[in-house]
């Protein structure tokens, strides 16, 4: 058990340190960073979709075929992101009046950091009980997070950076979000045996968040730009997020 649980923490910083893909962007001038961000928006829509399409779903139904509960937890997930989203626009208005950073940016940055730490959770969950299975799966289920992680986090980056927050501060946060596959992980190796249940529960319960976050805030920012070109860039951009999570399913 004690080498499955050192794989299982290592498996999971090194997904961690995916988040700091966004240094790319940090040597680039405001100007180039400012026109990549559109992209970089349409690229995590296909993504979130992908994902929810193409992975969660289908896990989630595969579990338990005609049960009533996987699609009322992704019901459920897209509720809970609608209120939440609520009570920080609601938050976001009445705080209007202070210009301090906190309160300038958009309540999408805060929701995509909420939704992608719930994400890192559950990635950090399936590592956990993977390796609880064997070191093979588990590293074979590493692998799948890792490529799956790369075009999202590229994504979540420029949609922080599109909701106001700094580089750095972009950075920094999608880092911290990135270490709750850490929580996930030790609950997993905490209840054992019944982290199967977390992840019945968690996964289409994600699927719903990341369907809410990209159909209801991020395609209405694209909505604002306009233009012939830029339309042409941002279609292919999320085809190319969601080509991304389709050729996962060949490293599963």
């Amino acid at each position: 058990m004690a080498i499955e649980t050192l794989y299982a923490f290592g498996s999971v910083v090194l997904v961690s340190l995916i988040s700091l893909v966004g240094l790319f962007t940090i040597s680039l001038n405001v100007y180039r960073v400012r026109k990549m961000i559109f992209v970089m928006v349409a690229l995590a829509i296909g993504a979130l979709l992908g994902d929810a399409f193409i992975h969660l779903i289908p896990e989630a139904l595969g579990k338990d075929p005609g049960s009533p509960f996987p699609p009322l937890l992704i019901i459920g997930g897209i509720f809970t992101f609608f209120v939440l989203e609520k009570t920080l626009e609601w938050h976001h208005h009445n705080h209007g009046h202070d210009e301090s950073e906190e309160h300038s940016i958009k309540p999408v940055g805060k929701l995509i950091l909420v939704s992608d730490g719930f994400h890192n959770f559950v990635d950090g969950v399936i590592i956990g009980a993977s390796y609880l299975v064997s070191v093979p799966v588990g590293i074979a289920s590493t692998i799948a997070i890792v490529f799956h992680e790369i075009p999202q986090e590229i994504g979540d980056f420029g949609v922080l950076l599109h909701a106001g927050y700094t580089k750095m501060r972009a950075l920094f946060l999608n880092f911290l979000s990135a270490l709750f596959a850490i929580l996930g992980v030790t609950l997993v190796i905490a209840v054992g045996g019944a982290a199967q249940e977390v992840i019945t529960f968690a996964v289409p319960f994600a699927a719903g968040v990341f369907i809410y976050i990209a159909s209801s805030d991020l395609v209405p920012e694209l909505h604002k730009r306009h233009g012939f070109k830029n339309a042409v860039i941002e279609v292919c951009a999320a085809c190319a997020g969601v080509a991304a999570m389709y050729f996962l399913l060949f490293f599963e």
